[in-house]
């Protein structure tokens, strides 16, 4: 009679304290994270996150300027991997020019220049006038990018009989592979092809950071965000400059 057992049914999804008991021991499974309760460490954890990186691509003047702002030992840290980039890409920066290059000297000056950077190669015709506008954007890009190679070579002394409807020909080289390839600036804008056309090719491929000063794009963003900035400024001044108004107004009329 002692050992008679009264078979008790369960409720597994309840949030009891004889549940938690059981879910304790095993005898039942652990209730699943409720949705809301998981958004909220998502969210919770994407604030963190973006809490803990938010230094992440700030210079070095702007680094000494949050110097009241910011925890020393945290804002060092910051400071002393900035500077490391800094040194590294110093390092890297090596060329600065457009390279003229002959078919022979084609696998030792572009192929084999790849093993530790990138090489932009313009295949070109002189005679394009999507080639004249690549030379001249490319003069900019390498003075702006000197950890960048690039390189030029006729087109018809690279390839015997290329096509001069496929002129000019980008081919971005890294690590000895081809690894971009253009014919014709068609998808970088034709005729009307940019500087910034070019630099989100150089960040597409991983040759420049999206989050590099020197990009054009970015110099654009910030552009764009001081105009808004000024033009909510100048909006709450008229805001308030109105609400003077009517109330001069106001004590006119009393």
């Amino acid at each position: 009679m002692d050992n008679f057992k009264i078979p008790v049914e369960v409720d597994p999804t309840e949030d009891t304290e004889w549940n938690d008991i059981l879910r304790e021991k095993g005898i039942i499974p652990q209730r699943p994270p409720s949705p809301t309760e998981e958004l909220d460490n998502m969210l919770e954890e994407a604030v963190r996150k973006q809490h803990e990186n938010r230094l992440e691509n700030k210079d070095m003047d702007e680094l000494d300027a949050l110097e009241e702002e910011e925890d020393e030992e945290f804002l060092n840290f910051y400071k002393q991997k900035r500077m490391k980039q800094i040194e590294e890409l110093t390092k890297k920066q090596k060329f600065g020019s457009v390279y003229p290059v002959t078919k022979p000297e084609y696998k030792e000056e572009v192929t084999d220049a790849s093993m530790d950077n990138f090489v932009f190669l313009h295949m070109s015709l002189s005679s394009n006038l999507q080639s004249r506008l690549l030379s001249a954007l490319t003069s900019q890009l390498a003075s702006k990018f000197p950890e960048i190679k690039f390189c030029e070579i006729p087109a018809n002394r690279c390839v015997e009989n290329y096509p001069e409807s496929n002129c000019p020909t980008i081919i971005i080289y890294h690590n000895k592979d081809v690894i971009k390839q253009y014919v014709t600036l068609m998808q970088l804008g034709g005729n009307d092809a940019k500087l910034a056309d070019l630099e989100r090719v150089l960040v597409a491929v991983d040759a420049v950071k999206d989050s590099d000063k020197r990009l054009l794009s970015n110099q654009e963003d910030e552009d764009l965000e001081e105009e808004r900035k000024m033009r909510f400024v100048k909006k709450s001044v008229r805001g308030r400059s109105n609400y003077y108004d009517d109330e001069e107004d106001d004590d006119f009329y009393d």
